[in-house]
């Protein structure tokens, strides 16, 4: 199979038939072999009802339903485990995405060799509230973390099969899909820019606090993926660093005390920030420690990943 798409969906019965269409219009103007996977995050209304209409009418079409609300993240999570195409497609369910982008996609994973490649919505039908912080965000997740992509959080991307089956996305992670795949060593990211259309139905599900969310969420897969099996080299140099500051300043407070007259120790303010230091740094340094016990004990801690094995039993790697 060549092309998977895959595609999170809460609350958008509007939309649904008019995209179906569109999409099964582009694959078989294209002769692609194909699957559309619909993931109903939890929606309350008719969402499923027309996804089963799609299953029922049309084989390439697949559909999973969420019990209850759990995300995008989890959504598109479900849609990569069962994904068989070699390349995969995920675009959102509004309308915002346009079908016709997928061609071009598809060509620049199989003909071009990229690994994974990212839409940028170039120009965008957004107020200026959404614009300026979209920005921000994206500049942050550029420096923080070395993927040079305009647009981090288009929903249009495409991944080569091995991409998706080497990350797991989780929580609030699905913005960081680059920088994950980047992080498990695919490392040729490419960019297209696509047509960002109106919403021609509905609401947007995001506000504001997905930049907040965002942001914390950079800040944990940054950690995790730089010192997930080396948290001492984080907590560590930390702790030892505050801990080296604060007993230096009350080496020299004593060293006045007892040869300097009239030299009060403990009235000073410099005391009681030596002694804070002291204090958050010895508390760091035992985090990084109990951190290091965690990951030395972790199932995981010797798993990576592998591209060939070179005729090697994959097991005597693991």
């Amino acid at each position: 199979m060549q092309i998977s798409i895959v595609i999170s969906t809460f609350n958008e019965e509007e939309s649904l038939p008019e995209l179906n269409d569109w999409i099964v219009k582009v694959m078989d103007e294209n002769n692609f072999s194909y699957e559309i996977i619909y993931i109903d995050d939890g929606s309350k209304d008719k969402s499923w009802n027309i996804i089963s209409n799609f299953t029922e009418t049309n084989p390439h079409v697949k559909g999973i339903k969420f019990r209850r609300n759990y995300g995008k993240s989890a959504a598109l999570n479900r849609g990569f485990h069962v994904a068989q195409g070699d390349v995969i497609i995920t675009m959102d369910a509004d309308l915002q995405d346009s079908p016709n982008e997928i061609p071009e996609l598809y060509r620049m994973i199989v003909e071009d060799g990229f690994d994974l490649v990212s839409g940028w919505k170039k120009k965008r039908h957004d107020p200026i509230s959404k614009t300026i912080p979209t920005k921000l965000y994206n500049a942050a997740t550029r420096k923080m973390t070395g993927t040079k992509l305009h647009d981090m959080n288009c929903g249009l991307k495409s991944y080569r099969k091995d991409v998706i089956k080497s990350v797991e996305v989780y929580g609030e992670m699905h913005r960081y899909i680059p920088a994950m795949a980047k992080w498990a060593g695919f490392s040729n990211i490419g960019e297209k820019v696509v047509e960002h259309r109106k919403r021609p139905y509905g609401y947007s599900k995001f506000g504001l606090e997905r930049f907040i969310n965002g942001f914390l969420d950079l800040l944990s897969i940054t950690f995790i993926s730089k010192f997930g099996k080396k948290p001492m080299h984080l907590f560590g140099t930390l702790g030892t660093l505050l801990f080296m500051i604060g007993f230096g300043i009350a080496t020299w407070l004593a060293f006045a005390k007892f040869y300097m007259s009239q030299f009060h120790m403990t009235e000073r303010p410099i005391f009681f920030l030596a002694l804070l230091c002291m204090m958050m740094g010895t508390t760091l340094f035992v985090s990084g420690f109990l951190g290091e016990l965690i990951a030395r004990n972790s199932a995981i801690r010797n798993d990576y990943h592998i591209q060939e094995t070179s005729g090697i039993d994959d097991k005597l790697l693991r």
